[in-house]
């Protein structure tokens, strides 16, 4: 197919078919995710890498990065003060734990750890506290994110689970 417009006036484009899904389900769900998910038993599916007692890890489906993860309670609140201390302990068990894992699958340079608590906060679900942790690189803030407001997620979801996911159940809980 030929054009008139020089090669070089022509927008690049970067086909990322996957967040169709978030675009089109932007506020739609009905109930809670992050309450949902872990009562389905396909952990792949739903990309749990490890369940713990009052706790789990699922990566972000729409991530920040690769090997974007979130730690989350069971329980549905999304306020700290009505933790107790054994969720909040199990939480950042998990969290330490992710923060290892990620290490040593993805090699990262450094990592992003935080709660974004409220909408106005940046919360893309304020109902559910978690937190979230993002392995970064040396330059992994480029052009695409500053200039073409577009991130480049290298690894498909699925092969990062199932990097993660091993190496999650051979530690120790």
């Amino acid at each position: 197919m030929s054009s008139d417009k020089p090669e070089s006036s022509r927008p690049d484009l970067l086909w990322a078919p996957w967040r169709i899904e978030y675009i089109e389900n932007a506020g739609k769900y009905d109930g809670c995710i992050l309450c949902d998910k872990p009562a389905e038993s396909d952990d792949r599916a739903n990309l749990i890498l490890y369940r713990g007692d009052l706790s789990y890890v699922i990566m972000n489906r729409f991530p920040y990065n690769n090997g974007h993860l979130m730690i989350v309670p069971y329980r549905h609140t999304h306020e700290m003060h009505r933790l107790d201390d054994a969720e909040r302990l199990e939480l950042f068990a998990l969290l330490e734990k992710s923060r290892a894992v990620l290490e040593q699958v993805m090699h990262p340079h450094g990592f992003n750890i935080g709660m974004n608590l409220g909408r106005v906060a940046g919360a893309g679900i304020d109902t559910h506290l978690h937190f979230h942790i993002v392995p970064r690189w040396s330059g992994d803030t480029n052009f695409m994110p500053i200039l073409g407001k577009t991130k480049v997620i290298s690894e498909a979801l699925e092969r990062t689970w199932e990097k993660l996911y091993k190496l999650f159940h051979s530690l120790n809980k």
